[in-house]
C-alpha cells in the first residue's frame, strides 16, 4: 500500500471498516474479523464462573467493532453494561496451519481496544488479560489451534466507571448524558484481526528521522536469525537501502535518503517503507521532520509555526467512539482544515491509529493524549493502574509524525475532597521523556501542572477585551496571569492557550444544550467574539498556539463550529480567514 494514496473504503454488511488498521505495521498476510459476531450481556459478571468462555452458543449478536451502545452495533443498549461477551468461530487458511506446523510459524490475534478489562479465550482456553480501554494488544494462539484450523474467539468484557478504578474520558458516569460528558463505550470498540507471522519475523520498529543528515534509523525488534533489509521511496522513486544481519533483538540501521522531502503542516510527503526478514516482510512509512522548543516558540524542521488547533473528543452520533467508516475519520481532519485549522488537540480519548495515519498522509498536527478522567489521581494505586497503559499507547504511536507531543493527563481535577497526588504526574512525565525524548510533553492539560515542558492554560472568559487583557499583561509586565497559581507555578516555560472559546451556538434551539457562558444573540455576535478571542491570541507574541473548543457538537454540547452529525454551522471562508490572520510569534 503506497502511504500517500487515500484507500478506499469498501465496507459492506459483512465486515465493517475492513481496511487495515494498524498502516505503520502492514502484512500482506492478515484476516479481518469485523462483522457480526455472537454476544451476550452478563449484568452479574458471573459468566466466568458460569464458564461463557466453553458456550457453544451466546444469546444475541453484534456488529463488531461498533460498542453495544452505538446503533451501528444492531444493539444500541443504552443502561450500563458491568460485563459483556462475544464469540465468534473462525476457520483458518490451510497455508496458516501448515506453516504452524512445517515452519514454527505463529498467528496473531489483534484487538485495536476493548473496553475496560478483557479476557481472551481460544477453543475454551485463557490466552490473554489485558486492563486498558484504549490501548492495543494482542496475543499469539498457535498452539490452542485444533487439529481442522478452526478455533472459537471468546471475550469477556469488564467495564464499570462510576468507581474511579479506571480511565473512562468524556464517557458519562450518570445514566444519562450530560454537561460534557457522553454516550460510554462499552466491550469491542476497533477492529478485530489476525495475521501469519513466520518464524523469523519483525516484531516491531521505531523510526529516527534525521532531517539535518536527510537520514533515518531504524530500531527493530526481531525474533530469530535473519538479514534485515530496509527499503525506502517517495512517490514510487527508491530513497535508500540498509541491510544488518541479526540473531534476533534490537537491530539499528541507518538508512541514507537520496532525495529530503520534509514532512510539513498542510503536507505530509511520507516516505514509504519496506522491510524485509527472511520471509516476513513489512509495509510501512515515515515522515522527515523534527520538533523542538526553542524559548516561547514551537519549531517543526526548525521553522516557527504556530499552532492553530481545535479541540477534537472523536464522537460519532451512530458509532459513539468508533468511526463509522475511513470516510468519516478523513471528513473530520478535512473539516477542521477548511475551517482554517492546522491540527487538533485530540482530547480525553486515544484515537485509533487509522485516523493517525491520515493525519499523518494530510500533514495534521495533533498532541497524543489519554482519556485520563474518572481515575482517581490521589495515591499509589492511580499511578499503577494508568502508567501501563500510557506506556502501551506511546510506544504504540511513536512513529506517527502527526503526533508533535504528549498529553498524558487533562485538567487533574482534585475528586471527593482529596488533592492529586504530584508523583504520579511527575512519575508519567518522566517516563513518557525516557520512553520518547524527541517530542515535549505536557504533564497535564490546563491545571494542576507539577513538572512540564510547556505550560498551557484554559481560559473560557467570554469577553474578548478581558480575556486580551489577562495576555497582554504576559508581553508587556512578563506576568502569565492564572486563575490556578495558587496550584501551580509558571517557571518561563513555553505557553498556549490549549482551551478557549466553547461559545454555544445552537441550531436547533434545544432546551436541554450546553455551553461555556452566555450564548451570542446572532451569527454576526458570534463571530465578532471569535475573532476577538481568536486574535487576542494570534497576535500576542509570547504564546506560540491555541486550541479552540470544538470542532464538532457532541450531543448535548452545542459549542462545536459543526453539528454533530457535521454540517457547518458557519460560512466556513469567514473562519478560515479568521484563523489564518499571520501570528506574531512567527513574526519575531
Amino acid at each position: 500500500m503506497m502511504s500517500t494514496e487515500v484507500v478506499k473504503n469498501t465496507q459492506n454488511a459483512s465486515c465493517p471498516r475492513p481496511e487495515h488498521p494498524q498502516p505503520q505495521f502492514e502484512r500482506a498476510n492478515w484476516r479481518n474479523l469485523n462483522g457480526e459476531w455472537q454476544f451476550e450481556m452478563d449484568f452479574g459478571v458471573s459468566g466466568r464462573d458460569r464458564k461463557l468462555y466453553e458456550a457453544e452458543a451466546l444469546k444475541n449478536t453484534i456488529i463488531v467493532p461498533f460498542c453495544p451502545e452505538s446503533s451501528l452495533s444492531g444493539v444500541g443498549y443504552k443502561d450500563f453494561m458491568n460485563c459483556v461477551w462475544y464469540r465468534r468461530e473462525v476457520e483458518l487458511p490451510e497455508a496458516w496451519v501448515k506453516g504452524v506446523k512445517e515452519e514454527n510459524g505463529a498467528v496473531r490475534l489483534h484487538f485495536g481496544a476493548v473496553d475496560y478489562k478483557s479476557y481472551i479465550y481460544v477453543n475454551g482456553q485463557l490466552v490473554k488479560e489485558h486492563v486498558g480501554g484504549y490501548s492495543s494488544f494482542d496475543v499469539d494462539i498457535e498452539r490452542y489451534i485444533g487439529a481442522d484450523g478452526k478455533v472459537v474467539i471468546t471475550v469477556c468484557a469488564e467495564d464499570d466507571n462510576r468507581h474511579m478504578n479506571q480511565p473512562r474520558g468524556k464517557q458519562s458516569e450518570k445514566f444519562y448524558s450530560w454537561g460534557c460528558d457522553y454516550t460510554r463505550t462499552t466491550g469491542i470498540w476497533q477492529t478485530v484481526w489476525m495475521e501469519y507471522l513466520p518464524a523469523a519475523r519483525i516484531e516491531s520498529i521505531q523510526v529516527y528521522p534525521d532531517i539535518e543528515n536527510g537520514s533515518v534509523r531504524i530500531s527493530a525488534i526481531l525474533t530469530g536469525s535473519g538479514e534485515l533489509r530496509v527499503e525506502a521511496s517517495y512517490e514510487g522513486r527508491k530513497m535508500g537501502e540498509a541491510v544488518g544481519k541479526s540473531n534476533g533483538g534490537q537491530k539499528d540501521v541507518i538508512l541514507e535518503l537520496a532525495e529530503k522531502h520534509l514532512w510539513e503542516p498542510g503536507a505530509g510527503r511520507l516516505y514509504d517503507l519496506k522491510l524485509t526478514y527472511g520471509a516476513d516482510t513489512v509495509s510501512s512509512y515515515f515522515g522527515l521532520r523534527s520538533v523542538r522548543l526553542d524559548g516561547m516558540k514551537f519549531l517543526i524542521n526548525g521553522v516557527s509555526v504556530f499552532q492553530r488547533l481545535v479541540l477534537d473528543q472523536g464522537f460519532y452520533p451512530d458509532g459513539v467512539y468508533t468511526a463509522p467508516s475511513e470516510e468519516a475519520l478523513i471528513r473530520d481532519i478535512q473539516i477542521s482544515m477548511d475551517a482554517g485549522f492546522n491540527g487538533a488537540r485530540l482530547h480525553e480519548k486515544a484515537f485509533e491509529p487509522r485516523f493517525l495515519y491520515h493525519c499523518d498522509r494530510m500533514g495534521y498536527l495533533v498532541w497524543g493524549e489519554h482519556a485520563n478522567w474518572g481515575l482517581k489521581l490521589w495515591d499509589h494505586e492511580g499511578l499503577a493502574i494508568f502508567l501501563p497503559e500510557w506506556i502501551e499507547l506511546v510506544k504504540r504511536d511513536f512513529n506517527h509524525p502527526a503526533i508533535i507531543g504528549w498529553c498524558p493527563f487533562n485538567e487533574t481535577w482534585d475528586a471527593l475532597g482529596k488533592r492529586q497526588y504530584d508523583v504520579i504526574l511527575k512519575t508519567v512525565y518522566q517516563t513518557t521523556k525516557a520512553l520518547d525524548p524527541t517530542r515535549p510533553c505536557i504533564d497535564t492539560s490546563g491545571n494542576y501542572h507539577v513538572v512540564t515542558d510547556i505550560f498551557d492554560l484554559h481560559d473560557y472568559d467570554q469577553n474578548p477585551e478581558t480575556f486580551r487583557a489577562r495576555y497582554d499583561r504576559f508581553v508587556t509586565e512578563g506576568v502569565l496571569e492564572d486563575r490556578l497559581s495558587s496550584r501551580q507555578t509558571y517557571r518561563g516555560e513555553a505557553s498556549f492557550i490549549s482551551e478557549y472559546g466553547g461559545i454555544k451556538w445552537d441550531i436547533d434551539g434545544g432546551i436541554e444544550s450546553w455551553g461555556y457562558g452566555n450564548a451570542p444573540k446572532t451569527e454576526e455576535e458570534f463571530l465578532e467574539r471569535y475573532r476577538g478571542l481568536t486574535w487576542a491570541l494570534l497576535e500576542n507574541e509570547k504564546f506560540f498556539g491555541f486550541c479552540y473548543t470544538q470542532l464538532y457538537d457532541v450531543e448535548q454540547e452545542k459549542n462545536g463550529l459543526y453539528t454533530f452529525s457535521r454540517v457547518p454551522k458557519f460560512d466556513m471562508r469567514i473562519l478560515k480567514e479568521i484563523n489564518s490572520k499571520q501570528a506574531a510569534i512567527e513574526r519575531k
